[in-house]
């Protein structure tokens, strides 16, 4: 007759056989280090509350990370002589930040709990509350992912989509990441809050037909065809510095910033999706919260893997 097993027991057995043990959890700190969570929402909320911008560049360095060789703090590794990181990569240099935000971050946890909260969990917490931080809905972010010892230049220049893609570009360089056309138009999402550079959306300002005229116009003021390259302009015209669904409703209007986003909703198969979310705020934020998850789900480093970091912009 076989043994009763207790869940407990049975749980304990599959981490042993190593079932499992890749698996990231809501409550990882919960015993390691209980105030993490809590401190990482204030420097959060401190940080947006000083420059609105910065939630959507904290939400964006997550996205460059989880990107490129998984959820692994990667993206923050700094150039030193005998080591390439992912900053100088054409997407990310001179446009990703927030980097000083994850540094005084990491080093409030380290105080709290010395070598116990990677850097890779600081980044997926903190592009959650910079979402609520601008209004949007939370969701539960799992933790448990270490931090890689590796960056890779290349893959950051192959990996990360474009501006100046089109739809089925888009749809690939998603679908490599194991994402649906439809989490595609999900997580275009995030573009209702954050800035971009002129150099990436005066061609589409200047030679596209797909564009609202005043809009366009209004932009060239800012973007000249020629200078004035790294002059802002808003992804969201309506609301810029709250996450809602506005962007979707602007798609609509024909007045997305980039070519790239414009390119969901163009008399094409995402219509229907942009249409869908424009109307409802409360699928979008539910399915956004749910395609977070999964991207955050890309290739951690768990268990022995990796490391630590004690410094977020450098291997121990």
């Amino acid at each position: 007759m076989a043994l009763p097993i207790s869940k407990v027991d049975f749980l304990i057995f599959m981490c042993l056989i190593g079932l499992g043990s890749a698996q990231l959890s809501s409550n990882f700190y919960a015993t390691k280090c209980p105030n993490a969570l809590s401190t990482i929402k204030s420097a959060v909320n401190s940080a947006v509350a000083k420059e609105a911008r910065m939630g959507a560049s904290l939400l964006r360095l997550h996205f460059h990370d989880c990107f490129v060789q998984g959820c692994d703090a990667s993206v923050l590794l700094d150039d030193t002589s005998n080591f390439t990181g992912e900053k100088t990569a054409g997407p990310n240099a001179n446009s990703i930040r927030g980097f000083e935000v994850i540094d005084t971050i990491k080093s409030q946890v380290k105080s709290l709990c010395p070598g116990v909260v990677s850097c890779a969990d600081i980044l997926a917490i903190a592009a959650r509350d910079s979402v609520v931080a601008l209004g949007g809905a939370s969701w539960n972010v799992l933790l448990g992912r270490r931090d890689s010892t590796t960056a890779s230049l290349s893959s950051a220049n192959s990996d990360l989509p474009a501006p100046f893609f089109n739809l089925s570009g888009l749809i690939s360089a998603f679908s490599n990441k194991g994402f649906t056309t439809k989490e595609l138009v999900t997580l275009s999402g995030a573009h209702t809050i954050g800035q971009a550079q002129c150099t990436a959306f005066r061609t589409r300002i200047y030679n596209e037909s797909n564009i609202d005229p005043t809009y366009a116009k209004s932009l060239q003021a800012n973007c000249p065809s020629v200078g004035g390259d790294t002059n802002l302009s808003p992804f969201d015209v309506t609301t810029p510095n709250k996450f809602d669904n506005a962007y979707y409703t602007n798609l609509r209007n024909k007045k997305g910033l980039l070519h790239s986003d414009q390119q969901l909703f163009n008399g094409v198969s995402t219509d229907s999706q942009v249409t869908a979310y424009s109307n409802n705020p409360a699928t979008f934020n539910t399915d956004f919260g749910n395609a977070m998850i999964k991207m955050g789900n890309l290739s951690p480093l768990t268990g022995t893997s990796g490391q630590i970091r004690t410094n977020c912009r450098k291997t121990n």
